[in-house]
């Protein structure tokens, strides 16, 4: 499993800090070289958006472990833009 933790420290400052969202990718396909991911998303509410906290999850399909992390975590964050969410 690969877990990311989004925090935001305004100002710099760290003492203010709070996490704002998180993300577990958890390889459903016993890790072979072409790989399928169940991604999971929490985000926590944004005041200036006004949105809730909220849940959701998605898929990632035929991935090729061959390649570097950063081309996985872009694939979830995509997904993670239309997953089904649930208010919390």
């Amino acid at each position: 499993m690969i877990v990311v933790t989004v925090e935001m420290i305004p100002g710099g400052f760290s003492p203010a800090r709070r996490i704002i969202g998180s993300m577990q990718i958890c390889n459903v396909s016993n890790c072979a070289d072409c790989s399928d991911y169940r991604v999971q998303v929490l985000e926590a509410a944004n005041p200036l958006a006004g949105t809730p906290a909220r849940y959701g999850d998605c898929r990632i399909e035929r991935h090729d472990r061959r390649q570097s992390i950063w081309k996985l975590l872009a694939r979830a964050a995509s997904g993670a833009e239309t997953a089904d969410y649930f208010e919390l």
